[in-house]
């Protein structure tokens, strides 16, 4: 009975050996050993034993990680308050160092991050924040390299997520684009009318040069309001004028023709 329960103790000894003593590494892991507290070497992925108790495997993800930025209040170049957020990516590429060298890679990162995004974008003013988001972003994430590069990490991309602007900017900025839509308007319009201008000025030459011309156009302006079945009917002045001059020259043709008409009898 007694060796029936030495038994029992030296397998479950053996077990939790082995279960102390086994460890798993991921394929996106490596692991930093450590022997009495000093580093003896990084291990890859697969199965590793260790020495319980003397050994402690720390495991470190080797895939990038999305860290939001929170939002910040940031005062412009040009003394705008905008509140904005952004979002980094990065990924450990020294395990030894991400552990050795900062207690907490990640809570360093977002700190580190935030004080750079301040930074960065009050050396900008507000339309340069807003138009040339693609240089903040790469001016961030190369300052956020040279910290982190002791850490054994590297920022892999930064990007600007959201820019909040006060109530007073947004209006001031729809009125400008208000009158900006105007403006193009109005010299649209202008543009119009400048070359409606040349077209009549060349229509003009060409009826002074044919005066049937002119009278042609306003024989085909009476068709197209007959087209719509006016009662009133308008008559250009010139055209009244040539009505006015044929009659006159039917009237002289009828008095010239009866005195031939006299003398023949």
């Amino acid at each position: 009975m007694v060796f029936a329960w030495i038994v029992v103790i030296v397998v479950a000894l053996v077990v939790l050996y082995l279960a102390l003593a086994v460890k798993v590494v991921k394929q996106y892991e490596q692991a930093v050993l450590f022997r009495l507290g000093r580093v003896v070497g990084v291990k890859g992925a697969g199965l590793k034993v260790i020495v319980p108790v003397i050994d402690i495997l720390h495991r470190v993800s080797l895939r990038i990680v999305t860290m939001p930025i929170q939002s910040q209040g940031i005062i412009t170049r040009d003394n705008v308050s905008v509140d904005v957020s952004a979002v980094a990516y990065y990924r450990v590429v020294d395990a030894e160092k991400s552990v050795v060298a900062i207690e907490n890679v990640q809570s360093a990162i977002n700190q580190i991050a935030q004080t750079t995004l301040r930074k960065v974008v009050g050396r900008h003013t507000l339309d340069e924040t807003l138009s040339e988001t693609d240089r903040i972003n790469v001016d961030i994430r190369e300052i956020l390299d040279v910290a982190t590069v002791e850490w054994g990490v590297v920022v892999t991309l930064v990007e600007l997520k959201d820019i909040q602007l006060p109530e007073s900017m947004k209006r001031a900025m729809a009125r400008q684009a208000e009158a900006e839509r105007e403006k193009r308007a109005k010299i649209i319009a202008a543009e119009g009318e400048a070359l409606a201008a040349d077209a009549l000025g060349a229509a003009a030459d060409i009826m002074m040069a044919h005066p049937l011309a002119l009278q042609l156009r306003n024989l085909q302006s009476l068709v197209e309001i007959g087209v719509d079945k006016n009662t009133t009917v308008v008559f250009p002045a010139p055209l009244m004028s040539t009505i006015g001059e044929l009659g006159s020259f039917l009237a002289r043709e009828a008095a010239s023709a009866i005195p031939n008409q006299e003398g023949a009898e």
